[in-house]
């Protein structure tokens, strides 16, 4: 079960966060657990398992932009990593930066 203590915990920005869902912390609860849920991140690790790094890039960027508006900061630190990364096709261990978003994610999800 994601809390706002497990967020605090593990590096979410919720000022910013909270700010965005006008201080309603149970609006901005559901909405944190809706983004981490998002089928875009099993996506993302399919795209990559299967070097379309193409895709990987489209579905990273849109789950770096949702991470970012929820103020998730570790996560969203990752993702743009990743991003960027994808974006200039550069050689990289992305098996191990799947990994590791998949860390945080974890980590923030209280799982």
């Amino acid at each position: 079960m994601i809390t706002i203590e497990e967020l605090k915990k593990n590096g979410a920005d919720l000022e910013t966060g909270l700010s965005r869902c006008l201080g309603k912390e149970d609006l901005y609860l559901k909405l944190v657990k809706m983004g981490l849920g998002d089928a875009k991140f099993e996506e993302l690790g399919d795209a990559l398992s299967a070097n379309d790094l193409q895709k990987a890039f489209e579905l990273c960027h849109a789950l770096k932009g949702v991470i970012g508006n929820l103020a998730l900061t570790p996560l969203f630190e990752a993702l743009s990593s990743l991003t960027e990364k994808l974006r200039n096709k550069e050689e990289a261990d992305y098996p191990a930066m799947y990994s590791e978003i998949l860390e945080i994610r974890s980590k923030l999800s209280g799982s």
